[in-house]
């Protein structure tokens, strides 16, 4: 596979206390599979959908006190550059730019408004082989209360274009790339708890949102929100049994007109 272009996402990963765990119920809700750990990058474990690389799952470092929660990788052609970029434009790095044998290398950052993510400069992992089908990523948004900042420390790291929803009463950024949406951005209103910080959510794509609900609920999730039907796919949002929020949107199932846009 190619390389991504930069900005665009191109991995997403977790980290869990039960390993075992996680591989059960993301294998029940989204149908993956999994490889071999790789004991030489901390037991690091690859999930597959229908044979392709879509996610990782992983455990925690020795002593660290990690909640788990999945991390989002933005592409990039030079990881020491993008770092640069992310201090200057008043992110903050949490991981320098570390070479991951010959996979590539990556970065962890937090931009203003504290939403952790990741950077990836691909060498033999690309990233993502599948998107945009059940069982693999399909879109994120970032999470944040201050929209400002975001929207502009987003548009100077990466080379985005930026529409917003022309709706009464909703903020919604959409970072395009090529033309092509890459990123949401939404505003964390009254209705989240002050305590909960920014967060990048990350969606899946499943085959019925559903039947993937009720599946993740059996298994021990906590079903936060939906599911609800919009002009993008009906889509709900789950916590695992691990802590672990996420998202999953049946792409192919469709309700009303889509929002206009405007250029920002």
């Amino acid at each position: 596979m190619t390389a991504y272009p930069e900005g665009a996402p191109c991995w997403v990963d977790a980290m869990f206390t039960d390993l075992e765990g996680a591989k059960t119920f993301y294998g029940e809700v989204l149908g993956w599979t999994f490889g071999e750990s790789e004991s030489e990058y901390g037991n690091y474990t690859q999930a597959y959908s229908d044979g392709k690389a879509v996610a990782a799952v992983v455990p925690p470092m020795p002593g660290a006190d990690a909640h788990s929660a999945w991390c989002l990788y933005f592409a990039s052609p030079d990881a020491a550059a993008t770092a640069e970029k992310i201090r200057s434009a008043g992110g903050e790095l949490e991981m320098e730019p570390m070479k991951v044998g010959e996979f590539g290398t990556m970065a962890l950052a937090k931009e203003p408004a504290g939403a952790l993510f990741g950077v990836w400069q691909g060498g033999q992992h690309a990233g993502f082989e599948k998107v945009g089908e059940p069982g693999a990523y399909a879109w994120a948004e970032v999470f944040g209360r201050d929209p400002g900042a975001t929207d502009a420390f987003l548009r100077t790291v990466f080379p985005y274009t930026v529409q917003k929803i022309d709706a009464p009463g909703m903020d919604y950024t959409v970072f395009n790339l090529g033309g092509q949406p890459a990123l949401g951005r939404m505003t964390m209103g009254e209705d989240f708890p002050p305590q909960v910080p920014a967060y990048v959510s990350v969606y899946f794509a499943v085959a019925d949102c559903d039947a993937a609900v009720k599946r993740a609920v059996e298994l021990g999730g906590t079903l936060q929100f939906g599911p609800m039907g919009s002009p993008f796919g009906r889509f709900a949002a789950i916590t695992d049994p691990q802590g672990a929020n996420f998202s999953v949107i049946d792409v192919s199932t469709t309700e009303g007109e889509m929002p206009p846009m405007v250029d920002a």
